[in-house]
Protein backbone atom coordinates (compact mmCIF):
# COMPACT_ATOMS: atom_id res chain seq x y z
CA UNK A 1 0.00 0.00 0.00
CA UNK A 2 1.03 3.71 -0.25
CA UNK A 3 1.20 4.10 3.58
CA UNK A 4 1.60 1.69 6.25
CA UNK A 5 1.04 4.83 8.62
CA UNK A 6 -3.04 4.97 8.70
CA UNK A 7 -4.69 7.82 7.72
CA UNK A 8 -6.75 9.82 9.70
CA UNK A 9 -10.85 9.18 9.44
CA UNK A 10 -11.23 13.01 8.96
CA UNK A 11 -8.41 13.17 5.93
CA UNK A 12 -10.53 9.70 4.12
CA UNK A 13 -13.90 12.41 4.24
CA UNK A 14 -11.83 15.15 2.84
CA UNK A 15 -10.85 12.73 0.25
CA UNK A 16 -14.41 11.97 -0.96
CA UNK A 17 -15.60 15.30 -0.33
CA UNK A 18 -13.60 16.31 -3.22
CA UNK A 19 -14.37 13.50 -5.33
CA UNK A 20 -17.90 14.20 -5.23
CA UNK A 21 -17.41 18.13 -5.59
CA UNK A 22 -15.79 16.68 -8.93
CA UNK A 23 -18.48 14.12 -9.79
CA UNK A 24 -21.02 17.43 -9.22
CA UNK A 25 -19.14 19.63 -11.18
CA UNK A 26 -19.09 16.95 -14.00
CA UNK A 27 -22.38 16.20 -13.93
CA UNK A 28 -23.40 19.94 -13.61
CA UNK A 29 -21.62 21.28 -17.06
CA UNK A 30 -23.03 17.76 -18.74
CA UNK A 31 -26.30 19.11 -17.52
CA UNK A 32 -25.56 23.13 -18.99
CA UNK A 33 -24.59 20.96 -21.96
CA UNK A 34 -27.52 18.60 -22.31
CA UNK A 35 -30.15 21.15 -21.34
CA UNK A 36 -30.46 22.61 -24.70
CA UNK A 37 -31.19 19.62 -26.71
CA UNK A 38 -33.42 17.94 -23.58
CA UNK A 39 -36.58 18.01 -26.31
CA UNK A 40 -34.61 15.78 -28.92
CA UNK A 41 -33.21 13.46 -26.08
CA UNK A 42 -36.91 12.89 -25.03
CA UNK A 43 -37.67 12.16 -28.14
CA UNK A 44 -35.15 9.77 -28.54
CA UNK A 45 -35.62 7.95 -25.02
CA UNK A 46 -39.39 8.09 -26.22
CA UNK A 47 -38.61 6.32 -29.57
CA UNK A 48 -39.09 2.37 -28.13
CA UNK A 49 -42.64 3.17 -26.55
CA UNK A 50 -43.80 5.24 -30.12
CA UNK A 51 -42.67 2.83 -32.25
CA UNK A 52 -45.09 0.34 -30.95
CA UNK A 53 -47.90 2.88 -29.59
CA UNK A 54 -50.78 2.47 -32.05
CA UNK A 55 -50.65 5.40 -35.20
CA UNK A 56 -51.56 8.85 -34.33
CA UNK A 57 -51.36 8.16 -30.41
CA UNK A 58 -49.14 10.74 -28.65
CA UNK A 59 -48.00 11.10 -24.55
CA UNK A 60 -49.89 13.14 -22.28
CA UNK A 61 -49.48 15.61 -19.61
CA UNK A 62 -52.15 17.07 -17.28
CA UNK A 63 -49.83 18.81 -15.22
CA UNK A 64 -49.18 22.35 -16.47
CA UNK A 65 -45.24 21.98 -15.40
CA UNK A 66 -44.95 18.48 -16.26
CA UNK A 67 -43.33 19.13 -19.59
CA UNK A 68 -40.86 21.62 -18.43
CA UNK A 69 -39.66 19.54 -15.45
CA UNK A 70 -39.53 16.73 -17.26
CA UNK A 71 -37.33 18.41 -19.95
CA UNK A 72 -35.36 19.34 -16.88
CA UNK A 73 -35.41 15.46 -15.50
CA UNK A 74 -34.07 14.39 -19.07
CA UNK A 75 -31.55 16.74 -19.27
CA UNK A 76 -30.06 15.63 -16.01
CA UNK A 77 -30.33 11.99 -16.54
CA UNK A 78 -28.26 12.29 -20.07
CA UNK A 79 -26.05 14.96 -18.05
CA UNK A 80 -25.27 11.60 -15.31
CA UNK A 81 -25.00 8.82 -18.31
CA UNK A 82 -22.49 11.51 -19.99
CA UNK A 83 -20.43 11.77 -17.19
CA UNK A 84 -20.32 8.39 -15.65
CA UNK A 85 -16.42 8.01 -17.23
CA UNK A 86 -16.11 11.17 -14.97
CA UNK A 87 -17.46 9.11 -11.74
CA UNK A 88 -16.10 5.78 -11.98
CA UNK A 89 -12.57 7.49 -12.41
CA UNK A 90 -13.59 9.82 -8.96
CA UNK A 91 -14.35 6.62 -7.94
CA UNK A 92 -11.59 4.32 -8.32
CA UNK A 93 -9.14 7.39 -7.42
CA UNK A 94 -10.55 7.09 -3.88
CA UNK A 95 -9.81 3.32 -3.46
CA UNK A 96 -6.68 3.69 -5.50
CA UNK A 97 -4.57 5.09 -1.97
CA UNK A 98 -5.90 1.12 -0.35
CA UNK A 99 -4.12 -0.74 -3.46
CA UNK A 100 -1.00 -2.31 -3.71
CA UNK A 101 1.06 -0.66 -6.74
CA UNK A 102 0.76 -3.49 -9.07
CA UNK A 103 -3.19 -3.33 -8.07
CA UNK A 104 -2.57 0.11 -8.85
CA UNK A 105 -1.61 -0.38 -13.12
CA UNK A 106 -5.17 -1.53 -13.45
CA UNK A 107 -7.15 1.87 -12.06
CA UNK A 108 -7.27 3.21 -15.74
CA UNK A 109 -8.70 0.03 -17.53
CA UNK A 110 -10.92 -0.59 -14.60
CA UNK A 111 -12.32 3.25 -15.07
CA UNK A 112 -12.90 2.26 -18.78
CA UNK A 113 -14.45 -1.24 -18.65
CA UNK A 114 -16.73 0.15 -16.25
CA UNK A 115 -18.36 2.98 -18.39
CA UNK A 116 -18.02 0.33 -21.20
CA UNK A 117 -20.13 -2.20 -18.97
CA UNK A 118 -22.43 0.39 -18.12
CA UNK A 119 -23.31 2.14 -21.57
CA UNK A 120 -24.13 -1.57 -22.69
CA UNK A 121 -25.99 -2.17 -19.56
CA UNK A 122 -28.26 1.27 -20.76
CA UNK A 123 -28.36 0.36 -24.39
CA UNK A 124 -28.84 -3.40 -23.65
CA UNK A 125 -32.27 -1.92 -21.85
CA UNK A 126 -33.09 0.60 -24.67
CA UNK A 127 -33.15 -1.76 -27.70
CA UNK A 128 -33.84 -5.37 -26.18
CA UNK A 129 -36.11 -4.90 -22.75
CA UNK A 130 -37.67 -1.18 -24.10
CA UNK A 131 -39.43 -2.40 -26.96
CA UNK A 132 -40.59 -5.99 -25.90
CA UNK A 133 -41.92 -4.59 -22.86
CA UNK A 134 -44.00 -1.56 -23.72
CA UNK A 135 -45.41 -4.08 -26.16
CA UNK A 136 -46.10 -6.81 -24.34
CA UNK A 137 -47.73 -3.76 -21.56
CA UNK A 138 -49.75 -1.86 -24.99
CA UNK A 139 -51.03 -5.69 -25.39
CA UNK A 140 -53.89 -5.72 -23.00
CA UNK A 141 -55.53 -2.33 -24.71
CA UNK A 142 -59.08 -3.35 -26.35
CA UNK A 143 -61.87 -1.28 -27.97
CA UNK A 144 -62.86 -0.34 -24.64
CA UNK A 145 -59.06 0.29 -23.11
CA UNK A 146 -56.80 2.65 -24.27
CA UNK A 147 -53.47 3.21 -23.52
CA UNK A 148 -52.82 7.26 -22.19
CA UNK A 149 -49.34 7.30 -20.58
CA UNK A 150 -48.05 10.19 -19.27
CA UNK A 151 -44.84 11.59 -20.23
CA UNK A 152 -43.71 11.99 -16.36
CA UNK A 153 -44.45 8.33 -15.63
CA UNK A 154 -42.78 7.30 -18.80
CA UNK A 155 -39.65 9.14 -17.60
CA UNK A 156 -39.33 7.82 -14.41
CA UNK A 157 -40.16 4.46 -15.95
CA UNK A 158 -37.75 4.56 -18.35
CA UNK A 159 -34.56 6.33 -16.43
CA UNK A 160 -35.01 3.90 -13.48
CA UNK A 161 -34.63 0.89 -15.63
CA UNK A 162 -31.62 2.74 -17.61
CA UNK A 163 -29.60 2.92 -14.62
CA UNK A 164 -30.44 -0.38 -12.88
CA UNK A 165 -29.74 -2.19 -16.27
CA UNK A 166 -25.74 0.28 -16.54
CA UNK A 167 -25.69 -0.62 -12.83
CA UNK A 168 -26.18 -4.43 -13.13
CA UNK A 169 -23.64 -4.59 -16.01
CA UNK A 170 -20.79 -4.12 -13.71
CA UNK A 171 -21.61 -7.09 -12.50
CA UNK A 172 -18.57 -9.16 -14.27
CA UNK A 173 -16.33 -6.66 -13.55
CA UNK A 174 -17.14 -6.90 -9.66
CA UNK A 175 -16.88 -10.13 -9.82
CA UNK A 176 -13.27 -10.37 -11.12
CA UNK A 177 -11.96 -8.38 -8.98
CA UNK A 178 -13.68 -9.92 -5.90
CA UNK A 179 -11.77 -12.87 -7.19
CA UNK A 180 -8.19 -10.82 -8.31
CA UNK A 181 -8.16 -9.87 -4.70
CA UNK A 182 -8.83 -13.15 -3.28
CA UNK A 183 -12.29 -12.69 -0.79
CA UNK A 184 -13.75 -15.50 -3.77
CA UNK A 185 -12.99 -18.17 -5.56
CA UNK A 186 -14.45 -19.95 -9.15
CA UNK A 187 -15.43 -22.75 -6.89
CA UNK A 188 -17.24 -20.56 -4.47
CA UNK A 189 -19.12 -18.73 -7.58
CA UNK A 190 -20.32 -22.18 -8.75
CA UNK A 191 -21.54 -23.82 -5.41
CA UNK A 192 -23.41 -20.77 -4.26
CA UNK A 193 -24.82 -20.43 -7.90
CA UNK A 194 -28.73 -21.36 -6.75
CA UNK A 195 -28.91 -18.44 -4.02
CA UNK A 196 -27.38 -16.03 -6.36
CA UNK A 197 -30.05 -16.80 -8.62
CA UNK A 198 -32.51 -15.94 -5.41
CA UNK A 199 -30.91 -12.91 -4.72
CA UNK A 200 -30.80 -11.73 -8.54
CA UNK A 201 -34.64 -12.12 -8.46
CA UNK A 202 -34.94 -10.29 -5.27
CA UNK A 203 -32.61 -7.26 -7.02
CA UNK A 204 -34.31 -7.09 -9.90
CA UNK A 205 -38.02 -6.91 -8.07
CA UNK A 206 -36.12 -4.08 -5.91
CA UNK A 207 -34.77 -2.10 -8.78
CA UNK A 208 -37.67 -2.87 -11.39
CA UNK A 209 -41.57 -1.60 -11.27
CA UNK A 210 -44.00 -4.53 -9.94
CA UNK A 211 -44.59 -6.39 -12.43
CA UNK A 212 -43.04 -9.91 -13.24
CA UNK A 213 -42.13 -9.44 -16.87
CA UNK A 214 -39.89 -6.47 -16.44
CA UNK A 215 -37.93 -8.42 -13.20
CA UNK A 216 -37.58 -11.40 -15.70
CA UNK A 217 -35.96 -9.32 -18.20
CA UNK A 218 -33.55 -8.10 -15.70
CA UNK A 219 -32.75 -10.89 -14.07
CA UNK A 220 -32.04 -13.39 -16.77
CA UNK A 221 -29.22 -10.90 -18.25
CA UNK A 222 -27.91 -11.10 -14.71
CA UNK A 223 -27.80 -14.91 -14.65
CA UNK A 224 -25.92 -14.67 -17.67
CA UNK A 225 -23.65 -12.00 -16.91
CA UNK A 226 -22.65 -14.28 -13.68
CA UNK A 227 -22.03 -17.05 -15.94
CA UNK A 228 -20.08 -14.90 -17.97
CA UNK A 229 -17.94 -14.09 -14.79
CA UNK A 230 -17.22 -17.35 -14.29
CA UNK A 231 -16.01 -18.26 -17.20
CA UNK A 232 -14.22 -14.96 -17.51
CA UNK A 233 -12.58 -16.07 -14.20
CA UNK A 234 -11.29 -19.02 -15.51
CA UNK A 235 -9.71 -18.02 -18.54
CA UNK A 236 -7.86 -15.35 -16.01
CA UNK A 237 -7.05 -17.79 -13.95
CA UNK A 238 -5.70 -20.14 -16.69
CA UNK A 239 -3.85 -17.66 -18.39
CA UNK A 240 -2.03 -16.10 -15.39
CA UNK A 241 -1.10 -20.10 -14.30
CA UNK A 242 0.50 -20.16 -17.81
Amino acid sequence: MENDVKRPFTSHLEELRKRLIVCFIAVGVCFAICYGFSKKLFEILMGPLIAVMPPGDKLIYTGLPDAFFTYLKVALLAAILLAVPVIFYQIWMFIMPGLYEKERRTVLPAVVLSSIFFAGGALFGYFIVFPFGFKFFLGFSSEFIRPMPSIREYLGFSSKLLLAFGIVFEMPLFIIILIKLGVVNIAQLKAYRKYVIIIFFVFAAILTPPDVVTQLMMAGPLMLLYELSILAAMMFSKKKEE
